[in-house]
């Protein structure tokens, strides 16, 4: 199992993950929850999030098995979607938009603002490339990451500022982008 861990796998798939949970530039949403409803429960949402990402590694190829879909195509159709949220992020535009939550339960938080379908998709793209213990490894690092951010935002705010925070997104948003086209041109040569 400690063959395969690799630190350059590791460090990419959670730069991917943390691009596409994109926690710091979450952080406005996070702060407007707590004001609406008051407390957050950090850790019950990290872990279900955490849990939820692992489950899907897991289960998303025979997810995809079961309705036709070959990975390399998925990967394909992932890029797409980390593509669009790239680009989100880098001109501060929003292509989709869900309702406000009502309550800051599990539900808004670990699904789908942290474990949303960018972060399903990224993870089932993520296994055409790399081996599955250093996307676990990545996942658990992001949600550590994930849970020290919920429990510190407003401190986060306080010093990053809302123009240190939108300059962090948009240079995760470049990143993001790279990712996608990189993630692409690996796997559109696999379908035909």
């Amino acid at each position: 199992m400690f063959k395969v861990l690799d630190v350059k796998q590791i460090f990419t798939a959670g730069m991917v993950l943390f691009a596409v949970i994109d926690i710091i530039g979450n952080i406005p949403i996070i702060i407007d929850l707590r004001k609406k409803v008051g407390h957050i429960q950090s850790e019950k949402a990290s872990f279900v999030a955490g849990i939820i990402m692992i489950v899907f590694l897991f289960l998303g190829k025979e997810i995809l098995n079961l309705i036709g879909i070959d990975v390399n195509s998925f990967a394909v159709a992932g890029s797409f979607i980390l593509f669009f949220l790239a680009l989100e992020m880098i001109l501060g535009i929003s292509l989709y938009k869900d309702d406000a939550p009502e309550t800051a339960s599990v539900v808004p938080l670990a699904f789908p603002l942290i474990a949303g379908a960018g972060t399903m998709t990224s993870l089932v793209s993520l296994q055409a490339e790399y081996e599955t213990v250093n996307i676990i490894v990545a996942i658990i690092i992001n949600i550590i990451f994930v849970y020290l951010v919920l429990k510190s935002s407003s401190k986060i705010e306080k010093i990053l500022g809302s123009q240190g925070i939108n300059v962090i997104r948009k240079v995760f948003g470049v990143i993001l982008l790279a990712i996608a086209v990189k993630l692409f041109a690996a796997n559109i040569q696999n379908l035909f």
